[in-house]
Formats: C-alpha cells, sequence, structure tokens
C-alpha cells in the first residue's frame, strides 16, 4: 500500500492490493472550490461585460449614466459571460448535493430532537435554494422573464430562510460544545447573513429610486447592492469549510463515501 498523508496539504490517492483505487479529498478543500467557481465566474462576467459590453449592459429604460451592469445583465445576455455563469452553477450544484448530504448527517447527529423540524426545513430551504440557483441561471430574463423573475424571488427567500435557520440551529441548538472551527464558522455565519439582509434592503431601495426618479448612477447603486446580495450568499455557503473542517470524502470504483 502506498503511504500517503491524510492532511490540509495533500490529496492523498491510496492503492489496495493494487487493485482498488480510492482518491480521499479533504471537504474543506472541497467546499472552498465549490464557493469558487461561482464566485470566480461572477467576477469574470461583470468585467468582461464592463470591459466588452459596457453600454448595452448598463442602459435601462430610463437612459441616464450608469456604470456597472446588473446582476442579470452580467451573467445572462452576452457571451462568453452566460456559458460560462451556465458551467460553474452546473458544476458547483452537482457538488452542493454532497453538501446538502453532509449536514443532513450533522443536523442528525449534533443537534438537539426537539429541533429535528427546524432542520428539516433548514435543509429543504438549502436544497430549493440550490435548485432555483440553477433555473434562474438557465432560464435567463431574455428566454423566460417570467419564470425567471420567480425563479429569482424563490432563491432569494429561500437563501434568507435558510441562512436564518442554518444560523439559529448552529448557535443553539448544538448538543456538544463548539470547537474553534466551529465557532469561527458561527462568527461568519453571523456576518455573512447582515450584510445578506442590508443589501437586500439597499437593493430594493435604489431599484425604487431608480424607477421612480430615472436619477444618473441609482441603477449601478442598485447593481452594487444586488453584487453584495450574490457575495455575502456564497460567503455563507462557504461556511460549510469550518463546519466539516475535520471530513474527508473518499471516492474508490465502487462510489463515494463521506468519512
Amino acid at each position: 500500500m502506498n503511504k500517503s498523508r491524510l492532511g490540509s496539504e495533500y490529496l492523498p490517492l491510496v492503492e489496495d492490493d493494487m487493485s482498488k483505487m480510492r482518491l480521499i479529498l479533504s471537504f474543506a478543500k472541497l467546499a472552498w472550490f465549490t464557493v469558487s467557481l461561482p464566485f470566480l465566474a461572477f467576477i469574470f462576467c461583470i468585467a468582461w461585460s464592463v470591459v466588452y459590453n459596457f453600454k448595452h449592459s448598463t442602459s435601462t429604460h430610463c437612459k441616464v449614466y450608469n456604470f456597472l451592469p446588473s446582476v442579470s445583465a452580467a451573467i445572462g445576455h452576452y457571451r462568453p459571460q452566460k456559458d460560462v455563469w451556465k458551467t460553474a452553477i452546473a458544476m458547483q450544484a452537482l457538488i452542493r448535493i454532497l453538501v446538502l448530504i453532509m449536514y443532513r448527517r450533522y443536523y442528525k447527529e449534533h443537534i438537539y430532537k426537539w429541533a429535528q423540524s427546524i432542520c428539516n426545513v433548514a435543509t429543504v430551504t438549502y436544497a430549493i435554494e440550490n435548485i432555483s440557483l440553477v433555473t434562474l441561471s438557465f432560464w435567463t430574463s431574455d428566454e423566460n422573464y417570467a419564470f425567471h423573475k420567480l425563479s429569482f424571488i424563490t432563491f432569494l427567500i429561500t437563501s434568507v430562510v435558510h441562512m436564518l435557520l442554518a444560523y439559529f440551529i448552529m448557535r443553539n441548538c448544538r448538543n456538544h460544545a463548539k470547537e474553534s472551527s466551529e465557532a469561527a464558522s458561527l462568527k461568519w455565519k453571523r456576518r455573512y447573513t447582515m450584510s445578506n439582509l442590508l443589501c437586500i434592503i439597499f437593493a430594493t431601495y435604489f431599484f425604487y429610486r431608480h424607477n421612480k426618479y430615472c436619477e444618473p448612477l441609482v441603477y449601478s447603486m442598485f447593481a452594487l447592492s444586488e453584487y453584495g446580495v450574490v457575495l455575502s450568499n456564497m460567503g455563507f455557503h462557504s461556511t460549510a469549510a469550518w463546519d466539516f473542517s475535520n471530513s474527508r470524502l473518499m471516492i474508490s470504483e465502487t462510489g463515494f463515501r463521506l468519512i
């Protein structure tokens, strides 16, 4: 058997009896990788839209000057942005199924029985959030505005509900003392949740003001607030790296297993 070190530095490949191959991945690294996919795609879409589609991506019915595109314009109106975004979202959606399984197992093992119904709601909202993110990304406002709008509203509501419930569960319902990594996760969950709620409030205000008064730059402030919503959501999901800092994913020829 090849001796490999299980640690944060390596992703070991182990050979058993020269016939069975196993790949063991750090779940924390997998969580960071999952979040990095939409993060890098998002940054690319914004930057590419500003550089190559500036005039059209920042224009609105008010026909006043703005310097930033909305999220919908940046990720869903132009190529190659929409292709990059769809690819990243499809990839991260598959990996987040594993994250969902991990949280479901964590809730069963480490959360008080009286809170299991809350955990069920948190799990369901997590799943719906992931599905609605896929649908709003693949059915853009240009292609199917009504469905895109429904998916976006669903994503926004379920993501906020999930953040609040997950924070409540991790803060009040554990049946064991918090480890240092779990304490760090809780701290950042609180910060990202508050940031997300504030950005939603700002986005709502600037969207209303833009449509009501058609002032220059206000739509850019709306877009900037949207970016805050998206990035704080990604940040919240990155806390899974702390929640499962000691967990591993083993992939073999017979399937995968969480260890």
